[in-house]
């Protein structure tokens, strides 16, 4: 997709600004003296996520790797590329399944699907895609809901090992669990244990890195959005400047979809209205 390639890692405004704003309210300790030197080596900003739950991840994966203070695991990551990709595997998260929540996804091929794809073209952004099942999913959604349409689906995730498998299109048994058996056997082949998408798939689907805090997407570049089950790591600011973001990335009336347990704040004062759970759409 032509436009995708135009908000690979752009700084967002707003995220900068607040973040400003924030900043002289940290406590500058040893936790956040390790995620200013983890900024300045993989340009992610883990003091964007709820402390709590990430601090708990890097100091439970540092005592494992011998290192009961951040300063020497930093040294570490620093000078070994292969402990930093090891690091980033742990704190990136990539739990993801093909049709994960199904009743999103039977709303989705029944209601929401055709109503945008009426116009005859689909442009649809996996944003946090972890290793693709969504857009895959997303892809069969769209050939059994809009099979005529003109179909393009982007999926983007800050991790690179994840990005790379869902270019390979490589899924387990347990990926596959909550796969409608008629849809698994039309758009999925069977390797061995493994599930590959069929190239009628893969000819939908396109995978890039970014990150969804950095990234800047056109304004009225899609017709849909799914950002599923990510946001809830991330700290309120940020949450909030994220879905503003998203919401101006949708056309007028596309849809914005988000997770089983999550909510935009205010959808009104970002342009969008609440149609259904975990649904909305652009003014």
């Amino acid at each position: 997709m032509a436009a995708s390639a135009d908000f690979i890692g752009r700084p967002v405004a707003v995220v900068e600004q607040r973040r400003a704003v924030a900043a002289p309210a940290l406590i500058h300790d040893d936790y956040v003296a390790f995620c200013e030197g983890v900024r300045g080596l993989c340009e992610i900003d883990l003091l964007q996520y709820k402390r709590g739950q990430m601090e708990r991840r890097v100091r439970s994966f540092a005592q494992r790797r011998g290192h009961e203070e951040l300063a020497p695991y930093l040294e570490l990551l620093a000078g070994d590329p292969g402990a930093r990709d090891e690091f980033l595997d742990r704190v990136t998260i990539n739990v993801s399944n093909l049709w994960r929540n199904p009743e999103q996804w039977e709303r989705l091929q029944t209601e929401i699907v055709p109503a945008l794809a009426a116009g005859g073209t689909l442009r649809a952004w996996s944003a946090g895609c972890s290793y693709g099942a969504e857009a895959y999913t997303l892809a069969a959604i769209c050939r059994l809901a809009a099979p005529t349409a003109v179909t393009s689906i982007l999926g983007t995730d800050i991790d690179r090992r994840a990005i790379e498998r869902a270019r390979a299109g490589d899924f387990s048994a347990d990926d596959v669990r909550d796969a409608p058996s008629a849809a698994l056997a039309r758009f999925f082949q069977a390797a061995g244990e493994r599930w590959q998408p069929t190239a009628e798939l893969r000819a939908l689907v396109s995978f890039e890195l970014g990150d969804l805090l950095r990234l800047r997407p056109p304004a009225g570049a899609y017709d849909l959005v799914l950002c599923r089950n990510t946001v809830i790591y991330f700290n309120e600011e940020v949450r909030d400047a994220l879905h503003e973001r998203l919401a101006a990335a949708l056309r007028p009336g596309g849809a914005l979809v988000v997770g089983a347990t999550e909510r935009v704040t205010a959808p009104e004062t970002i342009g969008l209205q609440a149609v259904a759970p975990f649904t909305y759409i652009k003014a």
